[in-house]
């Protein structure tokens, strides 16, 4: 692929995460707390998550083999970076889900239709459009690549507290629902998509990458909606727990 072929590629992707973003306000994605079977057939939510994240980690780890910058230091960072949020996402967060619940097929599909282009993305820019020379050895010790990292592990390590706030809501046999509290949750009602879009805006900075910078574009407009949905909920069940004027959707102290 040419560079300017690639350029066309984020681009459209760009655009179709605009898309996603405005739809995504009027048609709830059906999975989690918005699952609906109008959505097709479902497999259990387990599953679902190891299918639907671990195809990017796979293709990440070809991307690299396959590349003849395999062996490039700065290059192999931005690798373990990626595949440890993969790693975490794909085969320890599903396994540490309480209860039995369903994830609709398509949604897996569709799930796995992007995270396969955005290993193409990440992958095609690091390992074969970016220059060789773009990313010099001691990129490592580049401010862009320190603070890229630094929010990127911030952002990773709100991600995973909260998923641990949300699991240990209820005890075993409990069905009541809670909310969130402590942690992030202090300043938004989906602090756990806080985190990840925190984690992958540092990795475009670490990168300094438009690759990175339609990523976290593309997470921002799965999350937000859900979270103004999530927030909506909230508000109607838990009116009087929930400080409404300190305590935002997704961006502290913003929405």
């Amino acid at each position: 692929m040419s560079i300017q072929s690639f350029h066309l590629f984020l681009i459209i992707m760009a655009v179709v995460a605009l898309v996603v973003f405005v739809s995504l306000f009027f048609v709830d994605a059906g999975y989690g707390k918005f699952y609906n079977p109008k959505w097709g057939p479902a497999v259990n939510n387990k599953l679902g998550w190891v299918l639907m994240e671990s195809p990017v980690f796979v293709a990440m780890l070809l991307l690299w083999l396959f590349s003849d910058r395999r062996g490039d230091l700065v290059r192999l960072a931005f690798l373990f970076l990626f595949e440890l949020h993969y790693i975490q996402r794909s085969f320890v967060f599903p396994f540490r889900m309480r209860g039995d619940s369903v994830m609709p097929l398509s949604i897996v599909l569709m799930g796995v239709t992007f995270n396969v282009a955005n290993a193409l993305m990440q992958g095609g820019w690091i390992y074969y459009i970016s220059p060789a020379d773009y990313y010099p050895s001691d990129w490592l010790t580049d401010p862009r690549f320190i603070g890229g990292f630094l929010v990127f592990i911030i952002g990773m390590y709100i991600n995973i507290q909260s998923d641990d706030i949300i699991r240990n809501l209820r005890k075993e046999g409990d069905s009541n629902h809670y909310l969130p509290k402590g942690g992030m949750f202090r300043y938004v009602t989906s602090a756990n998509y806080f985190g990840e879009f925190v984690e992958w805006v540092g990795f475009a900075i670490l990168t300094w990458s438009w690759a990175g910078a339609v990523f976290a574009l593309w997470t921002f407009a799965n999350l937000c909606p859900r979270a103004a949905r999530i927030y909506d909920r909230y508000k109607t069940e838990f009116g009087d727990e929930l400080d409404t004027k300190k305590v935002k959707r997704i961006i502290p102290f913003i929405y």
